[in-house]
């Protein structure tokens, strides 16, 4: 559950309602239905990602929900069962942050613009309507702001020790 939620940056609700047959290994996407907004997206499904889900299914063997929940085969797993499961995992691991699905997601969104992703693509991929969340949602790192070459840098500019000075200053 983990690995999918940092690997297609969906969102836990999006996560739980997962099928088998959302996963198509021939396009190498990840069909979501019904996301935030009642729109339904495809994400990218990483070669690595799709190795992590295969060994899953050989060994859990899903029928209907890639996730079901303990009241039976056919049921979704709960988005609170998401959320518990990523609080065990961090605390075992000794994180002592908060760490929450929401903060793979981010993770993911983060990782996507340090790696050269542009805004657009990722407004797509985590299914957002409007540019505005995606720009409120991600926070630059200091690599991806080192990253950025100043305009100024690219002007020719005079040494400044070989400039005059004018008049006025040179009176003083």
């Amino acid at each position: 559950m983990l690995i999918t939620l940092y690997s297609t940056g969906v969102r836990r609700s999006e996560l739980v309602r997962l099928q088998v047959g959302d996963i198509d290994s021939q396009r190498m996407v990840i069909h979501v239905h019904l996301g935030k907004g009642s729109q339904d997206r495809d994400v990218p499904l990483s070669p690595r990602l799709l190795e992590t889900l295969r060994e899953y299914w050989r060994s859990r063997k899903p029928r209907k929900y890639l996730f079901p929940g303990g009241r039976g085969p056919d049921v979704p797993l709960t988005t609170k069962a998401v959320w518990h499961v990523c609080r065990g995992a961090a605390r075992r691991a000794g994180i002592q942050k908060k760490v929450a699905p929401h903060t793979l997601r981010h993770s993911y969104a983060t990782h996507l613009l340090e790696a050269g992703a542009d805004l657009h693509t990722i407004q797509l991929l985590l299914g957002h309507t409007d540019i505005k969340h995606t720009t409120v949602y991600l926070h630059l790192s200091q690599r991806h702001l080192h990253a950025v070459t100043n305009p100024l840098d690219a002007l020719p500019v005079s040494d400044a020790a070989g400039a005059k000075r004018s008049q006025r200053k040179q009176q003083k």
